[in-house]
């Protein structure tokens, strides 16, 4: 029994060591080699899961991100997802007080859509904070202002921002120092292109080219 079990695990590595070439030989260009093995997999157990967009991550099958939320936008108006409905965004979330990441991944966004030229303009760039307590939305007006004139900054209540960032599956925590009353923000750090209905198409790994974004976004609109 136990010479089957050993002799079915020493195939199975055989069988993944053999895919995991296949997918080597066969990815796609900018795709990476994990994102084309999950492809072959699927494709050999008769899934459905499409190459991913140039410089993108693909979701697994059946994840869902994105959906249903109520923010206030930086003028202070309330806003849902439905204002948003019909206009493909590229999404951040992050916070004002934050000292490289946030500031580094919006000049990507920006730096992708100017990379678009006029087809950047169909894109709408959003930050969203997770740090409701000192992002006002007057903080937020001032800070979008000075990445792109079309920016969108949305905060809200403690509640409104869970919602959101739940429905994007966004890690955030405070993060206190033992010696210091001020605090910051630990936070996943994705880029989200948002599709027209609401749901993500893709996401793009911190550091990720504005080039690469630009490619992947430029694909997926033509594709709408």
């Amino acid at each position: 029994m136990l010479r089957a079990v050993r002799l079915v695990a020493v195939l199975l590595v055989v069988l993944l060591g053999a895919v995991w070439g296949v997918a080597w030989f066969g990815r796609a260009p900018g795709e990476s080699v994990s994102d084309a093995f999950l492809r072959q997999v699927a494709a050999w157990t008769g899934g459905d899961m499409p190459a991913p967009s140039a410089g993108g991550v693909q979701l697994a099958q059946g994840v869902s991100l994105g959906g249903p939320f109520t923010l206030v936008d930086q003028t202070g108006r309330t806003v849902t997802e439905r204002d948003f409905a019909g206009r493909p965004l590229l999404v951040y979330f992050g916070f004002t007080y934050c000292p490289d990441v946030c500031p580094t991944e919006l000049g990507t966004i920006v730096a992708a859509l100017d990379a678009m030229g006029p087809a950047g303009e169909r894109v709408t760039p959003v930050f969203i904070s997770i740090d409701p307590e000192r992002d006002t939305p007057a903080a937020m007006a001032d800070y979008v202002s000075r990445f792109h004139p079309r920016m969108i900054g949305l905060t809200g209540s403690a509640e409104q921002v869970a919602q959101a960032a739940r429905a994007y599956r966004v890690y955030y925590a405070k993060a206190r120092s033992r010696d210091t009353t001020e605090y910051t923000m630990d936070h996943s750090s994705f880029i989200y292109l948002v599709g027209p209905d609401g749901r993500v198409r893709s996401l793009f790994r911190p550091e990720t080219t504005p080039e690469a974004i630009a490619a992947a976004v430029s694909a997926q609109l033509r594709a709408l």
